[in-house]
């Protein structure tokens, strides 16, 4: 690389902590390659070459982060090309594909990459045609001179660029201006997943390669004891049986059947620990007793102890909750001795860099991260857990392997949503509007239990983003207490916000109900004055959650009477700096909802994709539908009970409601898209059935 100066190195220095470092030229095979920067490469055949460094798991971002370069760099999408990175956080940043950040994060350095190299180009025609910058301009992949009616293609250009100096503050467009950004342009992972070309991590072949599955103790956190792998090794094409660690046998076979049949006959002695008697009753019950411990405050407004006025309390509890991807856990490693090499389906490259070197021995620059396609991941794939295995294996029988986790396997020895416990209360005047508002979250922390550090020791280091209070309320009160259970932690699509709103949402609910008002009624009282609410970090406004309450509600027809047997709940809910509001209607049919339609509205900033947006709130809702209605994992003697879809049942197609997505305009930077559709969705499916049943539904799973 390059040296730059410190003046340019600070010039861009909030940059290069999203992602960027433009001010570095990259190494590339030849001089006439144009490589501004990290995410581009332009040669003299006229290919454009966007680099992403964020993983494609569905949502899209081999498409939308492409498009947001491409759009400042007033390229041809003709001519684009996506190429993966692997795990490169000194160019990239974390690269931690989650928290809904993706666009968030990149918007910025992407426009700013995409524009530096524009002008890049802009200034190697002028110099070429010998006139005047300020008659050039970019279109469509060329550099024009109207007065001369001369084209340059970015092709014929590249060379001269790469030899000018990069722009630090290049001039972005204008939103008015955008011709990609803004308009639904066709997915460009969607032909390789149609005629079957694309690759996940389930699909990588290398030569030589074996397959490895692992038997695990089924107790959670017991041991190996001792293994006898003699009826293992009959299996035809079993060569190695070996511990992987204290917690698990590797059997590796030149098939995957030939190593699951080896592990059915492997005899495992496994030390079960101290929890082969735990249980989800116990589990709850710590919870429970927890909620009287100190908590740690989230949000203060006012003085909710000293508020008199009509006072009304509950609690709720959430289960927990596997993410169970479509594809299970995989991975491929290749184990030479000075370094090793990993193919997989990772949300977070970088860590998986850093555990697998750290667990084989070797430093970081001699791991290689390659990332495929993932099949889903919604947080599970944050973990490392599979890659670590593959490697050590791969190290202990010196070929390249293949761990595979049966389906059995990535749904008993994951890690999960934890479970929680939410205490609320209220105070309502005479009028019947809110006093006061508290609410208390008794659950454990994902980060905590990970070694990733919080704000402060007590908080956790996700709850400033997804368990808000977005109501303009005179008194209010948000605490976290922080439990530890034995159950392993994980991030799980909305992380908290999923069961914060779950709690709050139908709490206001009950406050609406008790003082005699319409949902949506009590709910645009609270958002009525316009007001900035400082949570964290993040800024919110009543004006904007408000605007998408009344967009669902429009949309919906809430004033309107509906159907006979008909009813609707209505529900809203900020978090990843994106307001949400949905409402659900359904019917009841032999006690049980039949979700019929879901309308949701969003204000996530600037929509970079409208087709893949909506495809994002449509995959949501029908995630958010499935761990409301059924979602739940259960311990009986220390071991997970579910094992498939037959005892974890996603909704099936002829569940699934219609949904309906709509967008609020806007020129801001784009916040998160993915995770805020999740949230409102159960409290307002809950909100309905109270109003076709007068039953109030405190506890999920609905249909436990």
């Amino acid at each position: 690389m390059s040296p730059i100066s410190r003046r340019d190195f600070l010039a861009v220095g909030a940059a290069a902590g999203a992602g960027l470092v433009i001010g570095f030229y990259l190494p590339h095979g030849s001089a006439s390659t144009f490589a501004p920067n990290a995410f581009l490469r332009i040669t003299p055949d006229g290919k454009i070459t966007i680099v992403v460094a964020r993983s494609e798991m569905g949502q899209g971002v081999h498409t939308s982060l492409p498009m947001i370069l491409a759009e400042e760099l007033e390229a041809d999408w003709k001519h684009i090309t996506i190429e993966q990175a692997g795990a490169n956080p000194t160019l990239y940043g974390d690269q931690q594909t989650g928290s809904s950040a993706s666009l968030r994060i990149s918007w910025d350095p992407l426009r700013k990459a995409g524009a530096a190299a524009r002008e890049m180009l802009i200034s190697a025609a002028a110099l070429e045609w010998r006139v005047p910058r300020s008659g050039c301009a970019a279109e469509n992949s060329f550099v024009v001179h109207a007065a001369s009616n001369r084209r340059l293609s970015y092709g014929r250009l590249a060379a001269k660029a790469a030899a000018l100096p990069i722009p630090v503050a290049p001039p972005l467009k204008d939103a008015k201006d955008f011709k990609l950004v803004g308009k639904p342009v066709p997915r460009l992972d969607g032909p390789s997943k149609v005629d079957g070309t694309a690759i996940f991590g389930i699909d990588l072949r290398l030569p030589g390669m074996k397959y490895a599955v692992l038997a695990r103790c089924p107790v959670i956190g017991g041991t190996v004891t001792r293994f006898d792998d003699q009826e293992s090794k009959k299996i035809s094409g079993v060569g190695f049986v070996g511990k992987t660690g204290d917690s698990a046998v590797a059997v590796v076979a030149d098939s995957v059947w030939g190593a699951m049949e080896g592990r059915r006959v492997l005899n495992v002695t496994w030390d079960e620990g101290t929890n082969k008697d735990l249980n989800s009753a116990a589990m709850y019950d710590l919870l429970k007793k927890s909620a009287s411990n100190k908590a740690a405050t989230l949000y203060s407004r006012g003085d909710v102890s000293k508020v008199a006025g009509k006072r009304i309390q509950a609690a709720y509890q959430t289960p927990l909750m596997a993410q169970a991807p479509m594809e299970p856990g995989n991975c491929t490693a290749h184990f030479r001795g000075s370094n090793c090499e990993i193919w997989g389906p990772l949300q977070w490259p970088p860590d998986v860099r850093d555990a697998v070197a750290k667990a084989v021995g070797l430093d970081l620059d001699q791991v290689k991260i390659n990332v495929t396609l993932l099949g889903g991941g919604f947080g599970r794939r944050l973990d490392h857990d599979y890659a670590v295995e593959a490697a050590l294996v791969s190290k202990a029988a010196n070929v390249p392997i293949k761990v595979i986790w049966t389906r059995e396997d990535d749904m008993r020895f994951s890690s999960y949503r934890p479970a929680s416990y939410h205490v609320m209360s209220g105070v309502l005047d005479g009028r019947g509007w809110p006093l006061a508002f508290s609410h208390r979250i008794v659950e454990p922390s994902i980060n905590g239990q990970k070694g990733f550090p919080g704000p402060s020791p007590d908080i956790d280091a996700d709850l400033p983003d997804e368990s808000s209070l977005i109501y303009s309320l005179p008194n209010a009160l948000v605490e976290y207490v922080m439990t530890v259970t034995p159950v392993t932690p994980g991030f799980m699509r909305s992380v908290y916000g999923m069961e914060t709103a779950f709690a709050s949402e139908s709490f206001i609910d009950e406050l609406a109900t008790v003082a005699g008002k319409d949902p949506l009624e009590l709910r645009l009282h609270l958002l009525a004055k316009d007001e900035e609410i400082k949570f964290f970090d993040t800024t919110w406004k009543t004006a904007r959650m408000r605007g998408v309450l009344q967009m669902a509600a429009e949309k919906a027809g809430w004033e309107k009477p509906l159907p006979t047997g008909r009813y609707h709940g209505i529900a809203c809910f900020g978090c990843f700096g994106t307001y949400m509001a949905e409402v659900v209607e359904i019917s009841m049919e032999n006690d049980q909802p039949r979700v019929h339609r879901v309308v949701g509205a969003i204000d996530c900033g600037q929509v970079v994709n409208p087709n893949i947006l909506d495809q994002q709130i449509q995959g949501a809702v029908i995630f958010a539908l499935t761990n409301a209605l059924r979602a739940q994992i259960t311990i009986e003697k220390g071991r997970v009970v579910q094992g498939n879809f037959d005892d974890y049942p996603p909704i099936r197609m002829n569940e699934a409601p219609v949904v309906e997505a709509y967008f609020v305009p806007s020129a801001e930077a784009p916040t998160g898209a993915g995770e805020p559709p999740v949230p409102p969705l159960a409290p307002a499916l809950c909100n309905a059935i109270y109003a076709a049943t007068k039953k109030r539904i405190r506890a999920l799973p609905i249909l436990s």
